[in-house]
């Protein structure tokens, strides 16, 4: 992910009061340090082996949701405001949520498109689920 994508993810979940989980790479560290554009330190939690914590994310109660193309995926329009702790879960612009990650989703949400591209780009679709999940869009 380019460090203006994460920048964007970690101006987004400044705005609505959420945090940015990204795995401990040095590369994420070095996007991070270039795209963060904040004045005040933000909250990043860094994870060792994502799969594993949303695992444990999930068994704590945490509502699991991907932002993905899938047949049981409910429009945008139609997610409702998270009621208690929700992880929402981002994946490759070009290849998706690893089907390892599939399998620990609750649910899965996606972005209707008019034109004739697939998808958004990553800090956009994270951006408009992040609003819709705070209840601000």
């Amino acid at each position: 992910m380019h460090g203006a994508n994460l920048g964007t993810l970690l101006r987004t979940c400044d705005a609505v009061g959420a945090c940015l989980a990204v795995p401990s790479f040095r590369w994420v560290d070095e996007a991070l340090a270039r795209g963060n554009t904040l004045r005040k330190p933000a909250c990043v939690h860094r994870v060792g082996d994502p799969l594993r914590w949303l695992a444990e994310e999930r068994r704590a109660g945490a509502h699991v949701v991907g932002v993905e193309l899938a047949d049981e995926a409910v429009r945008l329009a139609d997610l409702p405001a998270a009621r208690h702790r929700t992880v929402m879960v981002l994946g490759h612009e070009a290849t998706g949520i690893p089907p390892e990650a599939l399998d620990l989703l609750d649910g899965a949400v996606e972005i209707p498109m008019v034109g004739t591209g697939m998808s958004l780009n990553v800090a956009v679709a994270g951006s408009l689920v992040l609003y819709r999940l705070a209840g601000l869009l």
